[in-house]
């Protein structure tokens, strides 16, 4: 294809790319309705271009149902992404969960196991700098962090301390890789640590988190809801009044998880499931709880998820209002980067399909401040950026994040 040929095609309206698209795929406007759930008008006006296809949501439903990534439709033949390194990373990443019970087998059998105690200090620090969104940094460290918690848990397989590190590190892997849209890789890694778990509720529930939100982002709602509600009646009975903090903040923890899940896959429960941690949080003093597993929970936290959990089930007036509440305290700013940037990328979504894509692009300009490699690595911080880009005009401090990103020329 020409150049020329490159730009005609980039500059096609979407509804043209949408029926192209479709037509590349055998499917009849009839069918494509029903995969999308709308009628066969509704794919007609939308492909001759009578009505706009506009909602950051239609266009991630449509872009599902085509097999094509919401950037393809959004602004044609997808640009190259900037230079990064995170690719490779990530297979290195790949490399090393593909070891795993393969003892003796190459390289993995001839490293000396290092102390539990040295490599728990490594893979704290491989924690806070998650919690400080530097994504690039956590992949470095992660293949050398997964080999050697392997070998120390084979050399020490009674030992509790070896299994809890081992469960550490798959859950940030875990953690780590739905972000960066390795949702596949995600759950291999999240599953190792559940089967790491077995035998310890507290143990089992810390990578209960990470399993929903590989699954969440697999698409499978109702298992990831499944997964974290298992995890919390395996979690001390007793009332949350008598226990201890930690255990409070975890639960609450998986409740949110919970919440979010079910909102995913339009379950009536995610309101009461986020009410319940609301609940707990109160109970908690209502103080903000942050300890070396990553869990992060308190009222700001509860009302965080109450705004995704309202846009997903598309309240959107509601979630941009939880929103707007758990931003304009304290707590808010004393919440991990990771947390906060991640967050706002989040809420970019409700804030486009009102109508507001300037909150939309500051939402994304913050983000970016807090913790760039939310921005510049997520696809779906990419997609959401492309969506303001269409929206219309958008301020400096927009195109210059575009650019940087690479959806526009410098």
């Amino acid at each position: 294809m020409t150049d020329q040929g490159r730009r005609h095609r980039n500059d096609l309206p979407i509804g043209r790319r949408v029926a192209e698209l479709r037509a590349r795929r055998g499917m009849t406007q009839q069918v494509f309705a029903d995969r999308v759930g709308k009628s066969k008008s509704w794919v007609d006006k939308v492909e001759r271009g009578v009505r706009n296809l506009d909602r950051l949501s239609a266009i991630e439903t449509v872009a599902r149902a085509l097999g094509v990534a919401p950037n393809v439709l959004l602004a044609g033949k997808a640009r190259p992404e900037p230079a990064t390194d995170a690719g490779d990373a990530v297979e290195r990443v790949r490399e090393a969960l593909a070891r795993h019970d393969l003892p003796g087998s190459g390289s993995d059998g001839q490293r000396t196991p290092s102390s539990v105690r040295d490599l728990d200090h490594q893979a704290g620090y491989a924690w806070t700098a998650y919690r400080n969104g530097h994504h690039p940094q956590v992949l470095r460290m992660l293949p050398d962090l997964l080999g050697d918690s392997r070998r120390a848990y084979r050399a020490l397989t009674a030992d509790a301390s070896a299994a809890d590190l081992l469960v550490r590190v798959h859950r940030l892997a875990a953690q780590v890789l739905v972000k960066l849209g390795e949702a596949n890789l995600a759950w291999l890694a999240a599953d190792r640590a559940m089967t790491a778990a077995t035998g310890d509720p507290r143990r089992a529930g810390l990578a209960a988190i990470s399993l929903a939100q590989a699954l969440r982002a697999l698409r499978r709602g109702r298992l990831a809801m499944t997964a974290a509600l298992t995890a919390v009646h395996q979690i001390s009975p007793a009332p949350s009044h008598e226990r201890p903090p930690e255990d409070v903040a975890l639960t609450g923890t998986l409740l949110i998880e919970a919440a979010l899940a079910a909102a995913a896959c339009s379950d009536a429960s995610a309101a009461d499931l986020t009410d319940h941690a609301a609940h707990l949080a109160t109970v908690h003093d209502g103080q903000h709880h942050c300890d070396d597993d990553g869990i992060g929970f308190g009222p700001t936290a509860v009302e965080l998820a109450r705004a995704v959990t309202d846009m997903s089930v598309g309240d959107h007036h509601r979630a941009v209002a939880a929103h707007r509440r758990a931003t304009t305290g304290d707590v808010w700013h004393r919440l991990p980067a990771e947390h906060r940037a991640a967050h706002l990328i989040d809420i970019t979504r409700a804030h486009l399909d009102l109508g507001d894509a300037r909150a939309a692009g500051r939402a994304l300009v913050t983000a970016d401040g807090i913790a760039p490699a939310e921005v510049r690595l997520r696809p779906a911080a990419r997609t959401a950026l492309t969506a303001v880009l269409r929206a219309g005009p958008t301020p400096a401090d927009v195109t210059r994040l575009a650019a940087t990103v690479g959806l526009i020329p410098q």
